[in-house]
């Protein structure tokens, strides 16, 4: 039930680089239709410009996502044009650096906007019309594990992605009982990636980083699983040392733990213990 067949449409969002660009390469290969969305007009034109040599057609539309009336005029250009959506990957995202969770409130509205608003105004706009032409389709929105297991130092990004986290559990949910549903919801949750958001703050790329070829080709094989916590590795992170984190942070509401427990300094050797158990 992943739509990625020759003559479906793709829509990719945050499409001009990055796990995006990746995404639209991999979904241009069996002659899809790609439509990429982004806001940076250059890397846009540059990645529209690489796609077109395959047999699908390729779509570059600057759009900002933060604005419902945007999206729903894309998505009107999108129908217009190819008649049906098959893939819709909500991708688009910003990065900004910490703050204190009670100050910048306008750095803080605007990376909501964008990586929250940005993935919901994406299902509302184009998800009815998957529904309605009733072929198998897939939505698939970039979480985080910032979102998952919240380290400090990011409050309004970690907010973000755990919104995207609740958000796609609720429509995954939804979709299960809708009669006869050929659309499925999946969360891609990438391990740390070396992209351009990544880039303009770390200008090489670490060693322990993924690269955008390794996450597209993790979620391409979870998705034919059907499974829908794409919980993506890295060369620093292997799914077990996942697990622990993320069964660490549960554990803090289980357990009556503080806040954060992990980075508290009187947790500091049962965490590692637990860890290293």
């Amino acid at each position: 039930m992943n739509g990625m067949k020759a003559g479906n449409t793709a829509v990719v969002t945050g499409g001009a680089g990055g796990i995006g660009l990746e995404a639209a390469r991999r979904y241009a290969a069996p002659g899809m239709n790609v439509v990429l969305v982004d806001m940076k007009e250059d890397a846009l034109a540059e990645a529209a410009a690489e796609l077109e040599s395959g047999t699908g057609e390729v779509m570059a539309e600057l759009c900002d996502v933060s604005d419902p009336a945007a999206v729903n005029a894309l998505r009107d250009k999108v129908l217009s044009r190819f008649g049906k959506v098959h893939v819709l990957m909500n991708n688009a995202g910003i990065g900004r650096m910490g703050t204190k969770p009670w100050e910048d409130l306008d750095a803080f509205n605007s990376l909501v906007s964008v990586n929250l608003m940005g993935v919901i105004h994406g299902c509302h706009a184009f998800m009815p019309g998957m529904l309605e032409h009733g072929e198998p389709a897939t939505v698939i929105n970039t979480g985080s594990k910032q979102g998952i297991t919240r380290p400090p130092g990011n409050y309004a990004y970690n907010l973000s992605k755990a919104g995207v986290l609740a958000y796609t559990e609720s429509v995954a949910h939804a979709l299960r009982q809708e009669e006869d549903c050929q659309v499925s919801a999946h969360l891609l949750i990438p391990a740390f990636v070396y992209t351009p958001m990544v880039s303009a703050f770390i200008p090489q790329k670490p060693p322990f980083a993924a690269t955008a070829e390794e996450t597209v080709d993790f979620m391409l094989q979870s998705l034919e699983r059907g499974d829908f916590y794409i919980l993506c590795p890295d060369n620093e992170t292997p799914r077990p040392l996942d697990e622990k984190r993320i069964q660490w942070t549960a554990d803090d509401i289980i357990k009556n733990r503080p806040a954060l427990s992990r980075w508290h300094p009187d947790f500091e050797d049962e965490f590692k213990a637990f860890v290293g158990g």
